[in-house]
């Protein structure tokens, strides 16, 4: 699966975003779906989650109530809805995809990044 994110922009704390991550493919529906981030000097962070079904749902502590993870699987389509952004959230935020088959946690398919700025 080829992954494509888009979205990010230069926003101001309070404000929301949504980013958008197309998927290629006729099995976008076997992946399990999900969020990260980077920021500068920082570890790549996994934000949120999503099962192959949209059943399931995860997200960290930092954005759990502020973001929301869904999937449009007849469109090949991850979103993440931000709100209340806050400076902290500035970040370039990647998509990323795994099977069943991989390992608990790993994800194998990454999108490019698409950056993320708030400012205050």
């Amino acid at each position: 699966v080829q992954l494509q994110a888009s979205g990010g922009g230069l926003v101001q704390a309070g404000d929301s975003l949504r980013l958008s991550c197309a998927a290629s493919g006729r099995t976008f529906s076997t992946y399990d779906m999900g969020w990260f981030r980077q920021a500068l000097g920082k570890e790549r962070e996994r934000v949120a989650a999503i099962s192959r079904s949209g059943v399931s749902t995860a997200y960290a502590d930092t954005v759990k109530g502020r973001f929301t993870i869904s999937r449009d699987n007849a469109k090949n389509m991850v979103y993440l809805q931000m709100s209340s952004l806050k400076v902290e959230d500035t970040a370039v935020y990647y998509c990323a995809a795994r099977t069943v088959a991989s390992a608990p946690g790993k994800y194998e398919y990454w999108g490019q990044g698409t950056q993320v700025t708030v400012s205050s």
